[in-house]
């Protein structure tokens, strides 16, 4: 146990009460101080733990003990008085058990949720630095997650991305962009088809031109908590192979991550 008022608190606390009681019964009649010896021991484990709350009821014990004799005419205890400190006895010390249980399985709850939330975030930090768009959506096709490369490859906003947008609002602000190369009367069945493929989880790759000249692979891939995983990897290079040679540094250029954050300038200040 750490020495601090935390740990302290709860056993000079009691010893207080049990002093004061003792004192005060002397003039005036006292109750019987072991209720509030009961809830002292229980904010005493609460605050800092099954040690302070256990010396907190051993010492809620002896000043009992003592509130007792003090009542008596003669030396010793009577059996009406031992029933009483049995029965404070146990409830303290079962009070301290449980308490001190209860905090440190909230403290061990909240550490490993700083833990959680500490990978998490470096997790998020390491994937917004892949040039594969990443999409993670939960069961009703809602985005939990939109890394950096997507929002770069669609000129996504981040407040937008930061709402947790569905993924039918994901397909229509890259069509209302004009992100994909595609005829407009063709856009409607195109969307319709990823649709399908991210309701039922389809894990069939498909290659999606944008009117940029890059080029994605994009998977689904279904989560066992019924969420599903989006991925667009740029393939500019495989795919464009037959292409002009004249054009082969224009292609690869599109894998510079510095030149597609320069192509999301150039459409954030269009």
């Amino acid at each position: 146990m750490r020495l601090g008022w935390r740990a302290i608190s709860g056993p000079a606390l009691t010893a207080a009460i049990a002093l004061l009681a003792v004192l005060l019964d002397r003039h005036l009649p006292v109750p019987s101080p072991a209720p509030l010896f009961v809830c002292i021991v229980a904010v005493a484990g609460s605050l800092s733990g099954f040690a302070s709350a256990m010396m907190s009821a051993a010492i809620a014990v002896i000043g009992a003990a003592v509130f007792f004799l003090s009542h008596r005419a003669g030396p010793g205890y009577a059996a009406a008085d031992l029933v009483p400190l049995a029965l404070l006895a146990i409830t303290a010390a079962a009070t301290a058990a449980i308490t001190g249980l209860i905090r440190e399985r909230l403290i061990s709850a909240f550490a490993s949720e700083r833990r959680n939330h500490a990978t998490a975030a470096r997790l998020s930090a390491a994937l917004d630095q892949v040039d594969i768009g990443i999409v993670l959506l939960d069961a009703e096709t809602r985005a939990e997650f939109i890394n950096r490369a997507f929002r770069d490859y669609f000129a996504l906003p981040d407040e937008m991305a930061e709402d947790k947008p569905p993924f039918i609002a994901l397909m229509y602000h890259g069509r209302d962009t004009g992100a994909f190369e595609l005829p407009e009367d063709e856009l409607g069945t195109f969307i319709a088809q990823r649709m399908e493929m991210v309701r039922i989880g389809d894990t069939t790759p498909i290659n999606i031109n944008l009117r940029n000249g890059e080029v994605l692979r994009f998977v689904c891939a279904a989560l066992p908590d019924g969420g599903r995983m989006l991925s667009y990897t740029p393939v500019t290079d495989l795919v464009r192979h037959t292409d002009a040679p004249s054009r082969a540094d224009y292609y690869r250029s599109l894998r510079d991550p510095t030149g597609r954050r320069l192509m999301r300038y150039l459409r954030v200040a269009e």
